[in-house]
């Protein structure tokens, strides 16, 4: 992979996440509006998907391809351990 294609997505990635949370910003603002002239009261934004687990640490979440890198070498495990199973028998 080329230097310059990672440091362009991350630019692209950044711009990205600084305008979803400018829309989330705004869309809390109408939200917090609403709820005022409802005469609610203002609630605190949601609890992030990434919360503590119970035991209080972060669930770890693999990329595609490490996933795929994974499966991959388990099955040439397996497809060994049946080569070597048969030749057994």
């Amino acid at each position: 992979m080329a230097k310059g294609k990672s440091n362009t997505n991350a630019e692209i990635l950044r711009y990205a996440l600084t305008h979803l949370e400018n829309e989330r910003a705004a869309i809390q603002e109408k939200i917090d509006h609403i709820n005022s002239q409802l005469g609610a009261k203002i609630t605190a934004p949601a609890a992030k998907a990434e919360a503590p687990t119970v035991d209080g640490r972060k669930k770890r979440v693999l990329s595609a391809s490490a996933r795929k890198r994974i499966a991959a070498a388990q099955k040439k495990r397996w497809a060994e351990h049946r080569k070597n199973k048969g030749k057994a028998e």
